[in-house]
Parts: C-alpha cells; sequence; structure tokens
C-alpha cells in the first residue's frame, strides 16, 4: 500500500515492487528449516540425514556453481548420449558455426529445408533433446529437411566478432543448405539473441534483393523493445554501458552470469524452489532436459553483446534506417515473406 501511495512514476514503482519481492521471498518460511514442515518430517523419518544431504548439496554449489542452487540433476545427461542424438553430420565448417544436417528418416523428403538458427549463448541441441521430446526427431520424421547452426563458443581472441560477423556466417550457411539441397529457398527458425539475428539478416536480405528465405519463424524474440518488460525496467543507459564496458574489459559475456541474472528475474521459480529443494529438504534437483540445456551455456563475444544491447536499448527494429548491418540499411517494412 506504501508503493501505491508514493510519488513516484509507474516504472520507479514496479521497480520498487521487484525489490520488495526479493526480499519477501528470500524470507519465505519454506526457505529455512523450521519453517519448512516437510524439511523437518525429512529430517526425522531419515534421522538427520537429509540435513547432511542438503549441507553436501550447498557446500557443492557453493564450490561449484558460484553459490546458487543447482537447477538440475546433471549426472543423469550427456549429450551425445541421452540429449542430441538424432542422426546427422556436419556439413559445413567456418570460424563462427558449424552447419549440422540431419539425416533424412523418410523415403521421401520436402524439397525446401528448414534451418535453424540457435541463441548464440546456448547450445545448438536445444532442439533435440531427450528422444521423444526433440524437435529434430519429429522434423525428420515428417519429411523435414532439417539444418541447424552450432556456434563457436567465443573466447577473449574472439572478442571483436560482432553482428555482423554472426550475420556474414548465417549468409554462408543459408548457401551451404541450399546447395547441399538443390533448393531455391530456406525456411529458417530461431530463438532470443538468434532472433534478433535472423530478424536483422531478413533485413539485409530484403534490403539486398536476396529472396534466399521463404519464412521465419521466430521463437521469445522481442523486436519491439518499447514492450514492457521485467528486464527493461532496468535497462538504465548506465546499466547498459556498465555492462558493454565489463564484458568489453573481458572479451566475452559468461552465459553462467546471464543465467544467474535471468534467475534473479523469477527468483521463486529459479532460485528459491532450488533452495527449499536442494539445501533445506536434503534432495538432488530434478532430472529434467530442458534444464540440463539451460545450464550448459556458452561465452558471447564483447562487440556481439555490445551490439544486442544497445538493439535492447535503442529499439532500432521500428525505425526504418535507423539500424544497419552488413552495409545496408534495416527496413522490416520491406520484409514479405510468411513470418511467424
Amino acid at each position: 500500500r506504501l508503493l501505491d501511495r508514493a510519488e513516484a512514476s509507474e516504472e520507479d514503482r514496479e521497480r520498487a515492487r521487484f525489490a520488495l519481492a526479493l526480499i519477501t521471498e528470500a524470507f519465505a518460511p519454506t526457505n529455512f528449516l523450521l519453517g519448512n514442515p516437510g524439511a523437518v518430517q525429512r529430517a526425522t523419518q531419515t534421522r538427520g540425514k537429509s540435513l547432511l544431504f542438503g549441507a553436501k548439496n550447498f557446500i557443492d554449489d557453493l564450490l561449484h556453481n558460484g553459490g546458487m542452487p543447482s537447477t538440475v540433476d546433471g549426472r543423469k545427461f550427456q549429450v551425445g548420449g541421452n540429449l542430441g542424438i538424432t542422426p546427422g553430420a556436419v556439413v559445413y565448417r567456418s570460424e563462427v558455426l558449424e552447419l549440422i544436417q540431419y539425416s533424412p528418416a523418410t523415403a521421401k523428403v520436402r524439397a525446401r529445408p528448414l534451418l535453424v538458427l540457435p541463441p548464440q549463448i546456448n547450445k545448438f541441441y536445444m532442439l533435440d533433446l531427450a528422444p521423444g521430446r526433440s524437435f529434430a526427431e519429429y522434423a525428420v520424421q515428417h519429411g523435414v529437411q532439417l539444418f541447424c547452426i552450432s556456434w563457436r563458443n567465443p573466447t577473449a581472441a574472439q572478442r571483436d566478432w560482432n553482428l555482423d560477423t554472426y550475420l556474414a556466417a548465417a549468409r554462408e550457411a543459408i548457401g551451404a543448405a541450399l546447395e547441399i539441397t538443390g533448393a531455391d529457398k530456406v525456411n529458417m527458425m530461431a530463438a532470443c539473441a538468434g532472433g534478433f539475428t535472423l530478424a536483422t539478416l531478413l533485413g539485409h536480405l530484403a534490403a539486398s534483393g536476396d529472396h534466399s528465405v521463404a519464412s521465419a519463424t521466430l521463437l521469445v524474440t522481442v523486436l519491439d523493445t518499447a514492450s514492457p518488460t521485467l528486464l527493461g525496467q532496468f535497462a538504465s543507459k548506465s546499466a547498459v554501458a556498465a555492462a558493454m564496458r565489463k564484458s568489453r574489459r573481458e572479451g566475452v559475456l559468461e552465459g553462467a552470469e546471464m543465467s544467474r541474472v535471468f534467475s534473479w528475474l523469477r527468483p521463486n521459480d529459479l532460485v528459491w524452489m532450488f533452495v527449499a529443494n536442494n539445501w533445506v529438504m536434503g534432495n538432488r534437483p530434478p532430472a529434467f532436459d530442458i534444464l540440463y540445456w539451460n545450464a550448459d551455456t556458452t561465452r558471447l563475444p564483447a562487440e556481439f553483446h555490445a551490439d544486442l544491447l544497445k538493439i535492447f536499448l535503442e529499439n532500432p527494429m521500428r525505425h526504418a534506417g535507423r539500424h544497419h548491418a552488413l552495409g545496408t540499411p534495416i527496413d522490416m517494412r520491406k520484409v514479405r515473406i510468411p513470418f511467424y
């Protein structure tokens, strides 16, 4: 009620609500042994062993997970063992990426391939999780010729890679997929930072008169960054400038750092639930393939990170010609393809 009566802008009020929620959620009774009836009962049933297990989980997270509770039991998964096992092969390689072609599973395939452009800060197997839950498996079983980019995990040596670097590499991947399949166009799908990349690429292709992409699908991609989001409440010019300085100083943005930021934007779901389960109850975290993939992060080159932050802050996609890529102005109104 104090917040509602405060003489402040709605944006400041929302920031204050978020800060207050961080405090109240941190002091929820279930985060502590004596306030968690389930933990007390489990300690009694196990004759105190659950307390030892909880302490062991806490120390392990302190030493190996930056003090954050583990969200997944990583012992249950292995890429190439029970994740990312849809048959395929690397058919093109450059300094920036490898292009994977998944093996057809049907007698006939559709002529036009689907090329997936994943986030640069996550691994390619987001689309090839456990069997029965794999998009790659489903696609090839239904006659789709599927290609997927696997981005190189950069080090400080690649600090100068920027958005144009990834756009040029994506164009090469499109050319390789067209040459291999003999098709005249590809369908494309991208997610998150990969979605920004694909949208910009489509604007560049439209400006260049290149019609090699037939359709596009974007997952979890906000192109109009004026849309109200929790992350946007904290994206001030000073905060963005500080983030740029840090990544440029180190050469890369570590995926684990970004993962922590997103965890604290949803602390009940991604922090305190696991504190209660792992540390207080003494249980292992769940074995969940999506959470394993989410924790298996990569890095972003400093200049590409800076480009993403500038896009987020300046919101150039709404305005024709404000954003330039590979030497062409970007006007999203010229992208005249089916776009979901």
